[in-house]
């Protein structure tokens, strides 16, 4: 097994990502995507580049002999959801407003039973 197939599956595993993410990511059948990280089909280069994009990464940084994975815990909570890579400016915005809006579901659906209620009587 390459150095590339055993870094990315030692990362995947580390950061708890399934292959069914990366083959949403990157287009490549999940089948497909399997056999290649068993070793049992060669990657192309693009593959390769295209399932390191999804984790955020270059391509190089799985092909180091000396591979090091961030600690999943040293994480804080608004980021937990880009823990695949590094992410952009404009999805830590989004991800934020997410943030605001599940920690307000239970505000948002208490207001709308109480809505129904009031209508009620």
């Amino acid at each position: 097994m390459s150095t590339y197939i055993k870094n990315v599956n030692t990362y995947l595993s580390k950061m708890k990502i399934k292959q069914t993410f990366i083959s949403l990511k990157t287009g490549i059948d999940i089948n497909k995507l399997s056999r290649i990280l068993t070793g049992t089909q060669n990657i192309p280069a693009s593959d390769m580049e295209k399932i390191a994009n999804a984790l955020g990464q270059k391509t190089e940084y799985f092909l180091s002999d000396v591979f090091l994975i961030p600690e999943y815990n040293s994480f804080s909570g608004r980021e937990i959801a880009f823990y695949a890579g590094e992410p952009t400016g404009e999805q830590k915005m989004f991800a934020l407003k997410l943030t605001d809006l599940i920690e307000n579901v239970d505000e948002i659906l208490s207001a709308e039973n109480r809505f129904m209620n009031a209508m009620i009587e």
